[in-house]
């Protein structure tokens, strides 16, 4: 495998292999940016927090917290990807489709990539650095997920829905930068008010607690949806997965795949309704709903156990289901008055 062939996930004309520099393009591979559909997923949720937030404020989103997001996430998806063929690099080279990755090919080695990790984060914390503190702590806590996320396929059959908590902690994230300073106020009243007896600070605590509650939501629909989309995904290793006695929930599920999608992304839109209802969204939110319910329901239906390049093809779909959620909710921020 050379540094001028097209990965087998890659679209085999993706600009890494047709325009960027051979000498850049291990490093760019390293960090899956000839496969930007990762950027996106890890993206939107951070990008519907930004505007579940705004809407609540009756606002539209702010497009610097938009950009400061794209490129954080794109930084720490570099960086996890990284990470991720670091610690499976001898996993990487018995899976035909990961084989001709740089490090397990012998393009890049450990010791540069740990390079290219440290040079990532450092870039990203620069700019979570401009965002307020509790979005900043967020963003820090999020390295844990990050870090065990390449062990998980190891001692579980779910490694997809720790990837779900780890994608989609950017609504998190994301729902703090929006609120600004206050945020870290309302989080320490809703907590004291968690843990106080009953009664304590009702009419303080309780009505500031329940404003991060359609931000709680927002996150579990995406946990729930990444599980969805990334359990399709695996399908195309389910053999190679066998061989190397790497774990996922597609070899769990076997034909109960595209069943268990199915009921995922039912969950997933039945939370996002939760988020809507909560943050009090208008109607135009409803109609993006049924738009994302018609979406991935057509990836459920035709999502096949023996097909993985349908596999890929319905994966890379999920770019437009998060933008769709992303509209819907930016709709909703127009609540017509009495």
């Amino acid at each position: 495998m050379t540094p001028s062939a097209p990965l087998p996930d890659a679209a085999p004309t993706n600009w890494v292999d047709t325009h960027a520099p051979v000498a850049l393009r291990p490093w760019l591979k390293l960090g899956r940016f000839d496969r930007p559909v990762g950027i996106w997923l890890l993206m939107l949720p951070g990008w519907q927090g930004i505007a579940l937030a705004a809407a609540m404020m009756g606002k539209l989103p702010d497009v610097r917290l938009l950009g400061l997001v794209f490129l954080g996430s794109a930084l720490m998806r570099a960086a996890g990807c990284a990470f991720n063929d670091i610690v499976d690099r001898d996993i990487d080279a018995k899976v035909a489709r990961t084989a001709g990755r740089p490090i397990p090919s012998g393009q890049i080695s450990v010791r540069q990539a740990w390079g290219f990790v440290a040079a990532c984060c450092a870039a990203s914390f620069l700019i979570l650095l401009s965002l307020p503190p509790l979005a900043i702590a967020l963003g820090v806590g999020s390295l844990a997920l990050v870090a065990a996320y390449p062990f998980m396929k190891r001692i579980t059959w779910w490694p997809q829905a720790w990837l779900g908590l780890t994608f989609n902690w950017g609504a998190l994230l994301g729902f703090a930068a929006a609120c600004g300073g206050a945020a870290g106020y309302i989080w320490i009243l809703a907590l004291g008010y968690a843990l106080a007896p009953d009664g304590y600070a009702v009419g303080i605590a309780g009505p500031l607690s329940l404003s991060f509650l359609p931000a709680l939501l927002l996150y579990a629909s995406g946990v729930f949806w990444t599980l969805g989309y990334d359990t399709i995904y695996a399908i195309q290793d389910i053999e190679d997965d066998a061989l190397a006695g790497v774990k996922s929930s597609a070899r769990r599920l076997g034909a109960k795949a595209p069943r268990a999608v199915a009921t995922f992304y039912l969950g997933a839109l039945a939370l996002a309704l939760g988020a809507s209802v909560t943050a009090r969204l208008g109607p135009g939110f409803s109609v993006g709903l049924l738009v994302l319910a018609i979406h991935l329901g057509l990836q459920a239906r035709r999502v096949r156990i023996d097909d993985g390049a349908l596999a890929l093809k319905l994966f890379r779909s999920n770019t437009w289901a998060g933008l769709i959620l992303f509209a819907a909710i930016v709709a909703g921020s127009w609540v017509p008055r009495g």
